[in-house]
């Protein structure tokens, strides 16, 4: 199963985050790191705070969507992540956006992720990766999300790293 991960990380060393990250991911059973996109900066959204460095991940995995989400959660914990306020600072954030053509819906996960539709962020570096992939329930691709989407606070600033 193909799947897409949003990487995000403002506090700390934030490109030492997204490695560990990389890192992590590879190291995962059932889990290839195929590639990521570029990193953007990006304003924050939600309480003030730090800006956020922002990328995807392409994965190719052998874990439903459930259990790559517990992989997910656990590498946030390599990174020391602490869960608080919602929206708030963190040092490492990885959401589950897509998984092939899967939609999701149970208590702890919803896939597509609820804010890809919006969120410039998060659809601009998926959009480096897979424009013309449509997104579950929207009829859309992403490169046409994105075109719908307003103008964000971001600029790439580099390759993902590791």
């Amino acid at each position: 199963m193909r799947a897409y991960v949003g990487v995000g990380s403002n506090l700390g060393d934030r490109w030492a985050h997204l490695a560990l990250a990389a890192r992590e991911l590879r190291a995962c059973p059932g889990v290839t790191f195929l590639r990521g996109s570029r990193v953007h900066d990006a304003a924050p959204m939600g309480p003030s705070q730090p800006r956020y460095l922002n990328a995807v991940v392409e994965l190719e995995t052998t874990l439903e969507p459930e259990a790559l989400l517990e992989r997910l959660l656990a590498v946030e914990q390599a990174a020391f992540r602490e869960r608080g306020l919602r929206w708030g600072a963190r040092t490492l954030d990885l959401d589950l956006l897509l998984c092939d053509d899967l939609v999701v819906r149970s208590p702890t996960l919803t896939v597509p992720h609820p804010g890809l539709i919006s969120r410039r962020w998060v659809l601009a570096p998926l959009a480096e990766l897979c424009p013309d992939r449509l997104v579950p329930g929207t009829g859309c691709t992403v490169a046409e999300l994105l075109k719908a989407v307003p103008a964000y606070d971001m600029k790439p600033v580099g390759l993902y790293p590791g």
